[in-house]
């Protein structure tokens, strides 16, 4: 939903220094005389002042605040009241509890917040989305069936249930990462929320469900200005975050996280990047073929070089030395063929030594038939999709390898229909594709007794 660039750019300051007319709200009955005599001690006084009256009477504010948002729609005043909830808050976090005063055990707390985050323009949609997170981030655990907004967990009210504001504001959240309201403001905001809301294992399901994890993947980029290192660190502290959530691993598998990160954390001087890009590495070194994209990536010669640095963060040093570890581990364990699968599988085909070596192909042939024949298939679609020259050479190299020393490599390729698919490559602008996409096609006419006289 995009908004007027003027209104957009409000300062918290700027809206703060505005006179609200509370008089002529009240003799409209919009609001209470009590609310009236509240604003009047409260509104255009200094910290010093307001702190006292939020501590001998903070829920009273908090209702007040809450009543204006319900009643008045005018842009000016909702601006107004969202800049002293944010500059009350900004002031001490821990003001947030006041919200969970059991004498506001009544009062729907976060509708109004989350009406507005689709309603109002960006000042409005940021304030609200910055005090709904620090709201959720602070309120009081599950105890006796009751819900933190005093709602019973098996009631028929019609307060907003916790389920619902988190998914109304990780919904949000990913409109903001896919299409931003605001050109500079959006992506950082959206980050900075995520990065406190993903603590919470129920806002890590929803955010996968909103399919959102696609969404971080372009941020993780080597930043240079404070501004972008600070959204680059949020946005590796919502992928720490994530390593420890299943689902969100099984998608990360399938993204080029991993090539990302290993980028960011070569080029960082950041220690706080660093750091929680590492322990990112440490909780995903475990989890499916992360291991073997690791050791590809060259991730323990990093690590040494990053051991190597006068780093004073304790909990970095640790999981360095954990890291290194459990890829001298991984190392050990990793065949020659798991790591020509996990180049298959991640599309990353390069000329890495073991393509051209008789005696991988000879030790390994059988371990093709894995799957029915999987890592063939993918090399297919490399041939049919990739725009990779390299790639695509590689994929027609390995076939034809195939070819020569399986026993049955012309049946089984042939059923893969891959010679035409593979005959479109000869005329290919690029002069090793061409080679290549020649040589397995001259293999499969020829068949392995006379393959072995073709040289690639």
């Amino acid at each position: 939903m995009p908004v007027a660039m003027d209104r957009a750019e409000l300062t918290t300051d700027q809206v703060l220094k505005r006179d609200i007319p509370w008089e002529t709200y009240m003799s409209t009955k919009l609001i209470s005389s009590t609310c009236l005599q509240l604003l009047k001690r409260y509104d255009h006084k200094p910290e010093a002042q307001r702190g006292p009256l939020l501590d001998e009477d903070g829920p009273s504010y908090v209702r007040v605040f809450l009543d204006i948002l319900r009643s008045i729609s005018k842009e000016e005043t909702v601006e107004y009241v969202l800049a002293l909830i944010d500059e009350m808050l900004a002031a001490n976090p821990k003001r947030a509890a006041l919200f969970y005063d059991k004498s506001l055990s009544g009062e729907d707390i976060y509708d109004p917040f989350l009406r507005l985050l689709w309603k109002g323009n960006w000042f409005v949609q940021e304030k609200s989305c910055k005090i709904l997170t620090q709201l959720i981030s602070a309120r009081p655990k599950l105890q006796n069936g009751m819900v933190p907004n005093g709602e019973a967990s098996n009631s028929k009210s019609k307060l907003t249930s916790i389920h619902d504001v988190l998914k109304g504001l990780v919904d949000w959240l990913c409109s903001q990462l896919r299409s931003p309201t605001h050109p500079n403001c959006s992506i950082p905001t959206a980050t900075h929320c995520l990065a406190t809301l993903l603590k919470e294992t129920y806002v890590r399901t929803l955010f996968v469900q909103a399919d959102g994890v696609k969404l971080l993947i372009p941020l993780i980029s080597p930043a240079s200005t404070q501004q972008s290192i600070q959204l680059l660190y949020e946005t590796c502290l919502c992928i720490w975050l994530l390593s420890f959530y299943d689902a969100a691993v099984d998608y990360l598998s399938t993204t080029r996280v991993m090539p990302r990160l290993v980028e960011v954390v070569k080029g960082s001087t950041k220690e706080k990047v660093v750091r929680v890009v590492v322990m990112s590495f440490r909780n995903l070194l475990a989890k499916g073929a992360f291991a073997a994209q690791m050791i590809d990536l060259g991730l323990p010669h990093i690590v040494q070089n990053l051991k190597a640095q006068a780093w004073s963060d304790e909990d970095l040093l640790d999981a360095l030395n954990q890291l290194e570890v459990g890829l001298k581990e991984n190392l050990k364990r990793l065949s020659s063929f798991d790591k020509y699968k996990q180049q298959v599988l991640l599309g990353h085909l390069d000329w890495s030594p073991m393509h051209k070596d008789p005696n991988f192909w000879r030790e390994n042939i059988t371990n093709f038939e894995e799957n029915d024949f999987q890592i063939l298939r993918v090399l297919m679609t490399v041939i049919d999709t990739s725009t990779d020259t390299t790639a695509l050479a590689v994929a027609c190299y390995d076939l034809s390898q195939f070819l020569q020393y399986h026993p049955s490599g012309r049946l089984v390729v042939a059923d893969l229909k891959a010679k035409d698919r593979v005959m479109k490559l000869m005329n290919h602008d690029n002069a090793e594709v061409r080679k290549n996409s020649l040589l397995c096609v001259q293999r499969l006419f020829l068949g392995a007794k006379y393959a072995s006289f073709l040289q690639a």
